[in-house]
């Protein structure tokens, strides 16, 4: 019996030791696994893997779009956004690709714009070319300093002037490239109502335009629209959202950062890093100000930036829109790191609850008002800006985030697609030009080392086209611009 139960105790022994192995063995693999899912995860999100997505969808807007604004990467086909082309998707994909060193691309849509003649008879959106179109034009220049690119931009630029005659020096919703009439003049309907983004999103284009060709002009007109609304603010300092530019007065009082104000207030702070105009800056810092007294809403423990009456101050609704995720990036720029890592955390919590931005939530109903995404850049590039100006990890693990979301839901074999429905992911056959000029571009920057790309050499305009500060001379630009 002795032997029997001594048996018995070793056979015991022996099965808790083979489960101990079992157990760490398993343990192990099991650590293993994990240590290989995130060195896999980590290796996907590569500059290597960005730019080869670039130049993947690059390829197919040339094979399914070329000669259209948009690609349509379901239907594999293109559109314009007028009646003719005025090559957006190349125009605005040009500073991405010269970035990620891709020249070759980058040198074919330099010729390109080169064969572009804007003396087209076609109203474009003054706002929507001048970011896209101007805008990446003069991005070409600042990098190729190609003086025939140049003479393009003056030209598209010399187009958009007759916009801004105006009573109230704000311009019109569009104007005719090639007979100047204005969307106020052309009897097919009334243009005088715009936005306040409409109105005054031009002093950082006129302004390097105006530098450029060493013509104030366009500064000098820029200057005059952001004035004009400036001006116009409500007693408690507020501007409105919708102007008629012939009378000068707001059709509608609310006031807040999403579409249609957002880079109204990124314009006064970023064109003045460029070229510092005093005057500029009392209102940029004069505007901050109100924005912290009657914007900010910290709400259920979360920061947020409510829409509010221009006149009360009053919130009037408590919703965001993808497109004021931008706030953060210019936060931190301007050196308020506190309120700018609260704005990105509420930023990225929405990310969390549908893994892709709606693109309007309304926070006090938790309820999604827009549901749509064209994979907007807002949330990457703020996240990108936090990450270069406090050398957090976690900003780059929220970019690393974003990138496997979009892959997973919009990733196709053409090349990226937009979502009608962000709670369903259902497919959108569109492919917005900025995917090419921002998502992309801020995706890729935030992989690379600084030798590659220094974040604090560069401004970006709203269409994320980099220009180089030591391009631009403080004191020229006093004359250039005409900056008292």
């Amino acid at each position: 019996m002795v032997k029997k139960r001594d048996k018995m105790k070793l056979q015991h022994v022996y099965l808790i030791a083979i489960l101990f192995l079992i157990s760490c063995n398993t343990s192990e693999k099991k650590g293993t696994s994990v240590s290989d899912s995130n060195t896999k995860d980590s290796l996907a999100y590569t500059p290597s893997e960005i730019k080869s997505e670039m130049l993947r969808s690059w390829n197919a807007y040339k094979t399914y779009a070329w000669g259209k604004d948009v690609l349509l990467p379901l239907s594999k086909s293109g559109f314009n956004w007028y009646d003719q082309s005025l090559g957006i998707s190349p125009i605005d994909a040009y500073s991405t690709l010269s970035v990620m060193g891709l020249d070759k691309e980058a040198k074919e849509i330099e010729n390109y714009a080169l064969s572009m003649n804007w003396d087209k008879d076609v109203y474009v959106q003054v706002f929507e070319v001048n970011i896209r179109i101007l805008g990446g034009l003069l991005a070409i220049y600042d990098i190729s300093k190609n003086p025939d690119i140049l003479k393009k931009a003056i030209d598209f630029g010399d187009r958009l002037l007759p916009a801004f005659q105006s009573p109230t020096g704000i311009p019109y919703h569009s104007v005719n490239l090639k007979t100047g009439l204005t969307s106020g003049n052309n009897g097919k309907g009334d243009g005088t109502i715009v936005n306040t983004a409409q109105a005054a999103t031009y002093l950082f284009e006129f302004g390097i335009l105006s530098y450029y060709s060493q013509n104030p002009v366009y500064y000098q007109a820029a200057k005059k629209a952001s004035l004009a609304i400036f001006q116009r603010k409500s007693k408690i300092g507020l501007p409105g959202d919708f102007i008629n530019v012939e009378t000068g007065e707001w059709t509608n009082n609310w006031s807040y950062l999403q579409a249609g104000m957002d880079s109204y207030y990124e314009y006064l702070f970023k064109s003045n890093l460029l070229f510092p105009d005093p005057e500029i800056n009392d209102i940029w810092e004069y505007s901050l100000e109100k924005i912290n007294q009657y914007y900010s809403d910290e709400y259920e423990g979360r920061q947020f930036y409510a829409c509010v009456d221009m006149n009360t101050g009053e919130i009037v609704k408590r919703s965001m829109s993808l497109y004021d995720a931008f706030f953060p990036a210019i936060q931190a720029l301007h050196g308020d790191l506190e309120n700018a890592e609260k704005n990105m955390a509420t930023w990225d919590w929405l990310w969390n609850k549908y893994r892709l931005l709606p693109t309007r939530y309304l926070y006090e109903e938790d309820k999604i008002e827009y549901a749509n995404s064209e994979l907007n850049p807002e949330i990457i590039e703020s996240a990108y800006y936090l990450h270069q100006l406090t050398g957090k990890e976690k900003y780059l693990k929220m970019i690393q985030k974003y990138w496997a979301d979009i892959k997973d839901c919009c990733m196709n074999e053409t090349a990226f697609h937009a979502v009608s429905d962000v709670r369903t992911m259902k497919e959108k056959d569109y492919l917005a030009t900025y995917f090419y000029a921002e998502t992309l571009k801020y995706f890729y920057l935030a992989s690379v080392d600084k030798k590659e790309f220094n974040f604090h050499n560069y401004v970006f305009n709203t269409e994320a086209h980099p220009f180089k500060k030591s391009n631009f001379d403080p004191s020229k630009a006093k004359t250039y611009l005409g900056i008292n």
